[in-house]
């Protein structure tokens, strides 16, 4: 007898003694039932590939698989069917949940689940061994279990069947069906007597059979889930919940349980020492594997385990109180939880440019008058340094310096003012002189010929030729005009002068 065969029979051994009510009295027998189950799980899973047992030389699938034919399988199914007629409501459930009936066929028919998963991979391997000697090559071609026993079903001796099948074609890929096709014509392998295809389509008809009962309870228990655990639910679904609900021992010890070993829940310890383990995730429970977390990319689904374990454990303990029935707790932490989704997915936010600040300096005040005006033409321009920034349009300048290339003195020193327009006299601000005093400024501007720079005396380059608008050349004197004021002034301003008229009264 095989090291699998011993660990099977173990397994129903330990099937045999929870048999006696169906459900073990009390939650430290479900707990105890279910940690032996898990440790004869792992040591299944711990066997290397090299030490796997050949079932080929098995008589017949029923030798190996007795799971489909067991007691606890077919009780669990009759309750399920009994059961999936009724239509319970949350009002139902009164005290621990872990004390309804129904709750408890949930938390066995949760745990059959895994029973059935195993069972599929014994058929799969027994399958597998039995069809190589027909078409070995179909192992590697088709990898999934289900989809392998379901072709080995409908190739049987018969390889040319792959052509033009629509059975075929539902259960697998086109691109797979054309390989298959090709490999099954240059295949190998030899014809399978009656007796085999017998075993094989027994095996294939346990395997199918064992898949739809799965589907039943997953459906079953969802359905169920709703009343149960309606928040928890909500949030990672009604066959996640059910599976952590049963590996926790029930709804109350769920609630009890920190996020942080919520989240381990359904984690697989496989040591598989000389072996790869770069597929395998530490670490990682049912909830890594819901729908909710694997929607996110691979650099955040852990970082999103831990958030969605944590409201998890709310949502228990919510349910565990038979608080919240219509599921709105539920609701609300699955919208927070898609909202920092979302928030974690955002693009980083654009850096913008920003402008330098205003400056604290306030307006200052705005000063007139006549000090202000004085200051403002000290240090204004000059009309020099006007002249000299001033610069005439399309001509060449000269450099004023050999040194400095460019610099030029502008308008300094040439005629014209360089400027198209005539600059703009203020009106406001131009000096206004009467009309009499204009006419005396004009007389002592008028001078006839040269004149020097002493006060009232004539140069000898004075003439008494002048240049008149009305007779053209005019000799005149140019001392006359001079001598004249003199007199008056003498006249009447003079020292020796007396009122020569005193009107008497």
């Amino acid at each position: 007898m095989s090291l699998a065969d011993e660990l099977l029979a173990d397994l129903e051994e330990a099937g045999d003694e929870g048999e006696d009510g169906l459900y073990p009295e009390g939650e430290e027998g479900d707990s105890d039932g279910e940690r032996s189950q898990g440790r004869m799980e792992g040591a299944l899973e711990d066997i290397p590939e090299e030490m796997e047992v050949d079932y080929s030389k098995a008589e017949s699938v029923a030798s190996i698989a007795k799971l489909r034919n067991s007691k606890q399988f077919s009780d669990i199914m009759e309750k399920i069917s009994e059961y999936i007629g009724k239509q319970r409501k949350n009002s139902d459930v009164s005290g621990p949940v872990e004390a309804d009936p129904e709750y408890r066929l949930i938390v066995a028919a949760n745990n059959l689940t895994v029973e059935i998963d195993n069972e599929l991979n014994i058929i799969h391997k027994f399958t597998r061994d039995k069809y190589s000697k027909r078409f070995p090559e179909l192992e590697s071609l088709v990898p999934d279990s289900l989809d392998y026993i379901r072709t080995v079903k409908e190739l049987g001796n018969n390889l040319e069947k792959c052509k033009n099948n629509e059975t075929l074609q539902q259960i697998l890929t086109n691109a797979t069906i054309m390989v298959v096709s090709v490999t099954a014509s240059t295949t190998q392998g030899s014809l399978l007597s009656e007796d085999e295809l017998k075993q094989l389509e027994e095996a294939c008809d346990m395997a199918l059979e064992l898949n739809q009962s799965k589907h039943r309870i997953y459906e079953y228990v969802e359905s169920r889930m709703s009343f149960i655990a309606p928040n928890l639910s909500i949030i990672v679904g009604a066959s996640t919940a059910a599976k952590i609900m049963g590996i926790a021992g029930g709804l109350t010890n769920l609630s009890k349980m920190p996020a942080c070993n919520l989240m381990l829940l359904g984690a697989q310890r496989r040591t598989l020492s000389g072996f790869s383990s770069t597929s395998l995730l530490p670490h990682t429970g049912f909830i890594y594997h819901c729908d909710v977390v694997q929607s996110l990319p691979p650099d955040l689904r852990r970082k999103a385990a831990r958030l969605v374990a944590a409201k998890c454990t709310l949502a228990s303990r919510v349910d565990s109180f038979h608080e919240s029935s219509d599921g709105k707790v539920g609701y609300d932490l699955k919208e927070e939880i898609e909202r920092k989704f979302d928030k974690w997915q955002e693009p980083p936010p654009v850096k913008q440019v920003k402008p330098l600040p205003a400056p604290l300096d306030g307006q200052r005040k705005k000063r007139g008058g006549r000090r202000y005006r004085k200051m403002k033409e000290r240090l204004g321009l000059t009309e020099i340094r006007k002249h000299a920034n001033r610069m005439t349009f399309a001509e060449i300048e000269d450099d004023a310096y050999q040194e400095d290339l460019g610099f030029s003195l502008g308008q300094l020193g040439k005629s014209g003012s360089g400027r198209v327009r005539q600059a703009q006299v203020n009106e406001a601000t131009k000096a206004r002189i009467s009309k009499s005093l204009q006419r005396t400024l004009q007389k002592q501007s008028m001078t006839y010929g040269g004149k020097s720079t002493v006060r009232d005396r004539s140069s000898g380059t004075s003439s008494s030729v002048a240049f008149t608008p009305l007779q053209g050349l005019e000799i005149v004197n140019p001392q006359a005009a001079e001598k004249k004021v003199a007199e008056a002034n003498q006249k009447y301003f003079s020292n020796m002068a007396e009122f020569l008229k005193v009107k008497k009264e």
